[in-house]
């Protein structure tokens, strides 16, 4: 059987923490190695999209996380795998570049644009920058 359901699905966190969202530079597979991403992975079978996050970040960055809200949309990545991303808390921990990372970085609202984000992730991005901007006590100003 074909369709919808037989597409992967990758989760993406845009995590914020003290006003700032959270980038990570993809060190694997080469074709994407030196890109900047939001961290997450692949949701496993039977597994939902939130807990798939909180396993990911746990794997990827060390970190314990809070899964707040989706952000509307996905994006394409490669055939049968598309990307949904939402926003995410930092409980505890300092993120490390664990697995499949070599550098992480925390931008404010007007450092987004500082990185060279993957071309799939651009639009959650945008959307997280907004929200996070929106944010009470977060400095949105260059």
């Amino acid at each position: 059987m074909t369709g919808v359901t037989d597409r992967v699905v990758v989760v993406g966190a845009a995590v914020f923490h003290e006003g700032r969202l959270l980038a990570a530079r993809r060190s694997a597979p080469p074709e994407l190695a030196g890109g900047w991403e939001l961290p997450g992975g692949k949701v496993e079978p039977g597994e939902s999209p939130e807990r798939a996050l909180v396993r990911e970040l746990r794997e990827e960055l060390g970190v314990e996380a809070d899964v707040r809200e989706r952000i509307p949309g996905e994006w394409p990545l490669k055939p049968g795998y598309v990307l949904q991303v939402w926003t995410v808390r930092l409980l505890s921990g300092t993120p490390r570049p664990l697995q499949d990372h070599d550098a992480l970085r925390w931008l404010l609202p007007h450092e987004a644009d500082t990185v060279d984000w993957l071309v799939q992730d651009r639009p959650a991005v945008a959307e997280a920058i907004r929200r996070l901007s929106a944010l009470p006590g977060t400095a949105a100003q260059a």
